[in-house]
């Protein structure tokens, strides 16, 4: 049977697809981690620029030299590597880069017993590797697993003792086979923690419950890196709608407007909102994104309350959804500013095109009055055309006949001159007046394509 499974590949005639691969791979890229308590682990999620990645994978590199194990040749989504009593993990994402730091071997004196946040597994880290990190740490804390077979009231006073006093948020997920607790607060050492006492899950159930931990301390953060950028432009947009309600309501009352004033004011609003809507239209798309990701995992936890104490679910869905609401109000202001700045700019470029028209309306009769002066001055100068040119062919002829009496040519000069002159004014009128004659079939002709023209244009639009 296995060497039918083996040879069944080379046996088909089908064309595979180049990809095939790759997408059975995809499934298994972030395989969840065996977690046995107890266990010490601290994860970190770091803001990096695409430009960043690189010199970030050289920094992981180097960590591999630094404790000599096998340096990765390529940067792949999921990295996973043990390096003695630590294990690294290293998750890329869109725009955030992943570190889990999981101690292997948290039953020593120094991270088990009543201190689970006394030595953490960054302790094991090469000095000085940490600090050269590349990008922005967003996201950082510390996650303990101890074991545990006492109830939820029980644990309440050993847990507190490992929280500085802060008011704990606590939950048992999985039908109580575990106890979270945590603060969701930064403590004295700039980190936040997560207390867990595993009291029946196996390693693979408990190696879920810290990646949905992880998961949602993490896109809970990042979820809430909008909230800034809205309170900074919230502000601003209620100036921005009176100012283009001012606009309107001057436009609906047809009164007297500096077109190029109003268009100015309207192009200044409109950048300013452009503006606000490429820095935002990201960050709050990414916002509702993290908020759908922590809801859905905070649903996999399945949890029950324990000691009276607001469970993960209730405490992060009452404080992070009246965020999320501001951002995405504040990006619907946006967009309707930005419809609402289109219509009004569309009002204006109508009301100045008709201003224009009008314009060209006034230009072209004027131009028309000037033309009908010109044709009747044409034709007042045309008799004086005539007799000029006239004048000068009879001064031609009499060169002519004088030039014919001189060689002998038996004629009159003087009626010769006489006779030619009617006959030389009549030539000239008929020729002049074919001319104009043909000039004007022309100008009739251009004025019925023009109408034509814009008798066709009137039927498109109808």
């Amino acid at each position: 049977m296995t060497e039918l499974i083996q040879m069944a590949p080379t046996q088909t005639g089908f064309k595979l697809h180049p990809l095939r691969e790759l997408l059975y791979e995809e499934l298994h890229s972030r395989p969840f981690q065996q977690i046995k308590a107890p266990a010490r682990v601290t994860h970190l999620a770091v803001l990096c620029p695409e430009s960043e990645r690189a010199q970030q994978f050289r920094h992981l590199q180097a960590l591999c030299e630094q404790l000599g194990a096998p340096v990765p040749e390529r940067d792949s989504s999921c990295f996973q590597q043990d390096f003695g009593s630590l294990r690294v993990r290293r998750e890329t994402h869109m725009e955030f880069v992943a570190y889990t730091f999981k101690h292997l071997d948290a039953t020593s004196p120094n991270t088990a017993g009543d201190e689970p946040f006394a030595r953490t597994a960054l302790s094991l880290l090469p000095p000085g590797w940490l600090d050269k990190l590349h990008g922005s740490v967003v996201g950082a804390f510390h996650v303990a697993f101890e074991y545990s077979e006492l109830e939820g009231k029980q644990l309440l006073p050993q847990a507190k003792r490992n929280f500085e006093g802060m008011r704990l948020i606590g939950s048992s997920p999985q039908q109580g086979d575990a106890h979270i607790w945590t603060s969701f607060r930064l403590h004295s050492d700039g980190f936040g923690r997560f207390l867990v006492y595993n009291r029946g899950m196996s390693p693979s159930q408990l190696g879920r419950l810290m990646q949905r931990l992880l998961e949602i301390e993490t896109y809970r953060l990042l979820m809430l890196l909008g909230m800034p950028l809205a309170r900074s432009i919230a502000p601003q947009l209620s100036p921005m709608d009176e100012g283009l309600a001012d606009i309107t309501q001057r436009l609906a009352g047809n009164s007297d407007l500096d077109e190029a004033v109003i268009l100015a004011e309207l192009t200044a609003m409109a950048a300013r909102v452009e503006d606000f809507r490429a820095r935002t239209t990201f960050r709050f798309s990414a916002t509702r994104a993290y908020h759908e990701l922590v809801l859905k995992r905070l649903e996999e936890l399945n949890e029950d309350e324990v000691s009276g104490h607001l469970t993960l679910t209730e405490f992060i869905t009452r404080r992070v959804t009246p965020a999320v609401r501001t951002c995405e109000t504040v990006g619907r202001r946006l967009e309707d500013l930005s419809r609402r700045i289109d219509r009004v700019s569309d009002m204006m470029r109508t009301r100045v095109e008709l201003s224009i028209q009008d314009q060209n309306r006034a230009l072209l009769a004027s131009m028309d009055r000037r033309s009908r002066i010109q044709l009747m001055m044409q034709h007042t100068v045309e008799g004086l055309s005539v007799a000029a040119i006239s004048y000068y062919s009879v001064g031609l002829l009499k060169h002519i006949i004088t030039a014919a009496y001189d060689a002998g040519v038996p004629v009159d000069k003087d009626l010769a001159v006489g006779v030619s002159v009617p006959l030389v004014l009549a030539t000239v009128w008929f020729v002049t007046r074919r001319i104009h004659k043909h000039f004007h079939e022309l100008a009739r002709e251009e004025r019925s394509a023009e109408a034509q023209r814009t008798t066709g244009a009137k039927a498109e639009k109808t």
